[in-house]
């Protein structure tokens, strides 16, 4: 019907990201305010904020079952919350200061033109995807966890199978940077 259902308002500047969680109940935006807010999407309330970033927060995702999110920020960090507690569990990785973050669960992609694999509870990298010829702007697993898709501003997408770390896809064809990929 194209009806608007709740404006969200909260924040003190310019959301950046935003995801669903699985069961489509909650909503999660990341915002240049360097916080993330949960929102009801029934209700169309703030559930909390999660407040620990020291800069901007530039990409996020719940995990698979819902009871995680995962932050990326310009602070060269990525942290792991629990939802029902909105408390930080884990600041999973520190970047060198020359790599510009954008996280996603266990995956970052970087300024570096390489997407990184890491054990999420362990804060351990796992590999290096490589292959891009510029900063990897988005990356995620599929729905089964069996493949890993990276976007480029070099205009293409790759897949890679998530077991043996190995491109399967070059997918080519925009003349412009690919910003998002699911």
């Amino acid at each position: 019907t194209g009806k608007c259902y709740h404006t969200f308002r909260g924040h003190s500047a310019e959301i950046v990201c935003l995801s669903f969680n699985p069961q489509s109940t909650l909503l999660a935006t990341g915002s240049m305010d360097t916080t993330a807010k949960l929102w009801h999407l029934e209700k169309g309330e703030e559930v909390a904020t999660l407040s620990g970033h020291s800069a901007e927060i530039i990409a996020l995702s719940f995990n698979t079952t819902g009871d995680r999110i995962i932050t990326g920020s310009f602070d060269h960090t990525v942290a792991v919350w629990d939802v029902g507690t909105s408390r930080e569990q884990n600041l999973l990785i520190k970047m060198p200061k020359n790599n510009d973050v954008v996280a996603k669960y266990e995956l970052v992609g970087s300024m570096d033109k390489t997407c990184m694999l890491w054990d999420a509870v362990a804060g351990t990298h796992i590999a290096t995807l490589a292959g891009h010829r510029e900063e990897v702007l988005d990356v995620c697993f599929d729905y089964a966890g069996q493949r890993i898709a990276t976007a480029s501003a070099d205009g293409s997408a790759r897949v890679y199978n998530a077991e043996t770390k190995q491109c399967i896809a070059k997918l080519e064809g925009h003349e412009g940077e690919i910003s998002k990929v699911s």
